[in-house]
């Protein structure tokens, strides 16, 4: 997910004290997607097509919003400042 500033970047699981790495929000949100429906990479557009990264990294990056929604493919994706994403 490209914009302007770049790829958006998210951070799993910061509840622990061991280090985590950032990783880019388009692979995070899939992964997400693919474990909780059976949609496939050929069923879905690139991230960017569904959410402005501008919402997302106001979400994720920015900390100026709490949580984004949008739809991909009939199903309702919410990422949180968190980091956690659901699929409904």
């Amino acid at each position: 997910m490209n914009s302007e500033n770049g790829t958006v970047y998210m951070i799993r699981g910061h509840d622990s004290d061991e280090w985590v790495s950032p990783e880019p929000a388009e692979a995070v949100i899939t992964e997400a997607l693919f474990d909780a429906t059976d949609l496939t990479e050929d069923d879905i557009d690139y991230i960017g097509s569904y959410v402005d990264a501008a919402k997302l990294r106001a979400v994720v990056g920015d900390g100026d919003d709490d949580t984004v929604t949008f739809d991909i493919e009939g199903r309702e994706v919410t990422v949180t400042a968190g980091g956690d994403v659901t699929v409904a």
